[in-house]
């Protein structure tokens, strides 16, 4: 295993500080978003309540609590929100709540009784996020979907794949669209209430929040810097310096060199013999298409890294995920298993 130099060691004893402590969130049992933004609200200090269904609703992929990363260290109560009795259960749990988090489809907590005006009756200064699938404004509001279907209708997933659309795991729409947009929208309404304690409602979706991540690919398109075929623009491996390439034994390098700069320490480092200067030309892509492939392909992954490590050149080895964990410039971001907080405070 590679051993990182001393100055790329990335130290991991950094004082973690509990911004969010003593604010407790109901998190309304659901998949994708919710549970990940009740996760990074509990890694800023949060108490995390998860108010879960009477039995498995059976949606989602099954993974056994041991291996669930998205609910350890939450506490969790079992009500009937269907039920009188669940309901008054609930309200009881809001009156001691700071925030509540559902992703439900629009119009579902108002069917059950709990709307947020009926919320904020119980707590006048309970915070309400809510994350749906598509938007409350959407033709498909009512409709059942998962993070591809959000996707599709987005433009993102015809930009990502080769032949075919290709889904880019669920990071995009449910973890970058959903639930970072409803984190934010959390931690602004938490800012807001030292000034003004009435309650507020933060609302998103995965879909919208997925379109909000094509902005900057949009107005690519509008500046007619993106063509519409996959694999034909700089950002979705399309440029030969923005994409991966095989090594000698069948594993990958990840090349990010677009700046002509790390371009240049990129192709001085693998020894390419191509003319610098057509960087962005596109017909001459092919060429270094076909000359950096070949350079690749003269050593192993690792000997790779050993001659990118340090360096500018954007060169990067793309690691599976059980390497991740053993890793030595990434195993040190893991506890138990599971990822440790993004977001550090000191």
């Amino acid at each position: 295993m590679l051993e990182p130099s001393k100055e790329a060691t990335v130290r991991h004893d950094v004082k973690q500080a509990q911004p969010l402590a003593g604010i407790h969130v109901l998190e309304l049992a659901s998949i994708g978003p919710v549970p990940f933004a009740g996760r990074i609200l509990q890694q800023m200090g949060a108490g995390i309540t998860v108010v879960l269904p009477p039995q498995d609703r059976k949606i989602g992929l099954p993974v056994p609590a041991k291996y669930d990363y998205l609910s350890q260290g939450k506490s969790e109560v079992r009500v009937d929100l269907k039920a009188p009795d669940g309901l008054d259960h609930l309200l009881g749990l809001v009156e001691g709540s700071g925030v509540l988090l559902e992703g439900f489809r629009p119009g579902t907590l108002e069917r059950l009784g709990l709307s947020p005006s009926e919320l904020h009756a119980r707590n006048p200064n309970l915070i309400i996020g809510r994350c749906g699938g598509w938007g409350r404004q959407s033709l498909r509001a009512a409709e059942a979907g998962h993070d591809i279907n959000y996707l599709a209708l987005s433009g993102a997933l015809a930009a990502i794949g080769d032949r075919g659309p290709l889904p880019p795991l669920n990071l995009v729409g449910d973890f970058g669209g959903g639930a970072m947009h409803l984190v934010a929208g959390v931690l602004a309404a938490l800012v807001q209430r030292q000034s003004d304690p009435r309650g507020t409602v933060v609302e998103t979706s995965i879909h919208e929040g997925t379109m909000s991540l094509m902005s900057m690919i949009y107005g690519l398109v509008d500046a007619g810097q993106w063509q519409g075929a996959r694999q034909a623009n700089v950002l979705d491996g399309g440029a030969p310096y923005y994409r991966c390439y095989q090594t000698a034994d069948d594993r990958w390098m990840a090349v990010g060199a677009i700046e002509a700069k790390f371009f240049k320490e990129f192709i001085a480092r693998i020894n390419a013999d191509v003319d610098i200067e057509r960087q962005n030309d596109r017909t001459y892509w092919p060429v270094l298409k076909k000359e950096i492939s070949a350079r690749m392909r003269e050593k192993t992954r690792d000997e790779w890294s050993v001659v990118f490590m340090g360096t500018d050149a954007c060169c990067t080895p793309v690691l599976e995920l059980d390497e991740c964990r053993r890793h030595p410039d990434t195993s040190g971001y893991f506890l138990d298993g599971a990822p440790k907080p993004a977001v550090k405070f000191s």
